[in-house]
């Protein structure tokens, strides 16, 4: 049976998982919670955090605050000025191969490399999301009307796309060939790059605030319906003409988070009212893991043997679901 540990998380937590075997928990409210042997709390920022990403190796946590700073934090509880934008509101953060991270304000997004080398991408309008592509060093950023591509180590041209409306969240498929934004209307865009051939998924009751893909990268999981929707990506045309996959429905619920696990096809789904379920692809079987809380799930994160799953509320309430005993 699944167990949980709660921990002690002041405010909403604006992101949960793992560095390593170190869990984390990075609280709007500035504190930064770390559990492992034994609990620590770091406070880097001088007010409120606003964006938190843990390294794609594991090895620290980035996070951003309306101080204008972004730190790296590590799991023995050091903390690192990586960059400064004095006087700036950083609230988007990428973290990409080799150590890259990228941050935005307003209409500048800034790639810092793992060398130190730092590029500035000025764009018509506000950035609304970043990622890096799962090999490279090329940075999407989505804004209103598309997105855009950069070569984030050279000076290469941009690559545009285009569709008309703002685009906030944006992903790489781990292929790299798909790009998937999260509208500001209820739906999701994406382009496949090799011909920027468009891609509409639609329907939604609400804004898709969270996406996760599967760990062979067939299907994206997605919040902002009364289920998980899986879009397939399989073939070259991704979901076009295919029926999503509805996992974990609710009559009266809306999905609030999703985390695909690593190793399995299988993903954890978080609910407006704080309840945690677990559901399987093939044959939809559902296994309850929390009840419901006080609020609705915020984030959540598998480890990288996906034996624990970390999550947080909106409402302050965190902690680790450990399958096994």
């Amino acid at each position: 049976m699944p167990t949980i540990a709660p921990v002690d998380v002041d405010g909403f937590v604006v992101r949960a998982g793992f560095l390593k075997t170190t869990v984390f928990f990075a609280s709007g409210e500035g504190d930064i919670t770390l559990s492992g042997e034994g609990e620590k709390k770091l406070r880097p920022h001088k007010a409120g955090l606003l964006a938190a990403e843990p390294l794609k190796d594991g090895t620290g946590l980035i996070t951003s605050g309306d101080d204008g700073c972004l730190y790296r934090c590590g799991s023995d509880a050091s903390v690192e000025l990586v960059a400064e934008r004095p006087r700036k509101w950083i609230d988007l953060i990428a973290t990409g191969p080799s150590g890259a991270v990228a941050f935005a304000c307003g209409r500048v997004a800034w790639a810092r490399l793992g060398d130190g080398r730092e590029k500035e991408f000025t764009h018509e309008r506000a950035v609304g999301g970043l990622a890096f592509a799962p090999k490279g060093a090329r940075l999407a950023v989505s804004r209103y009307d598309g997105a855009t591509l950069w070569w984030a180590g050279t000076d290469g041209p941009p690559t545009e796309f285009s569709w008309k409306g703002a685009h906030l969240g944006v992903s790489f498929s781990p292929d790299g060939k798909f790009l998937v934004t999260a509208m500001q209307e209820n739906a999701l865009h994406g382009w496949r790059l090799s011909d920027a051939q468009d891609m509409r998924m639609s329907g939604y009751p609400a804004k898709v605030k969270s996406f996760s893909w599967s760990y062979k990268g067939k299907f994206l999981a997605t919040s902002g319906a009364n289920a998980a929707i899986l879009w397939p990506f399989q073939g070259k045309t991704g979901p076009m003409g295919q029926s999503p996959l509805q996992l974990g429905a609710r009559t009266d619920l809306l999905v609030s988070a999703v985390a695909c696990h690593p190793k399995e096809d299988v993903v954890a789904i978080g609910y407006q009212d704080g309840s945690v379920s677990m559901c399987r692809f093939g044959d939809k079987a559902e296994v309850h893991l929390r009840r419901p809380g006080n609020s609705p799930v915020s984030t959540m994160d598998w480890d990288a043997d996906g034996v624990r799953l970390a999550f947080g509320t909106e409402g302050g309430e965190a902690g680790i679901i450990s399958l096994q005993d």
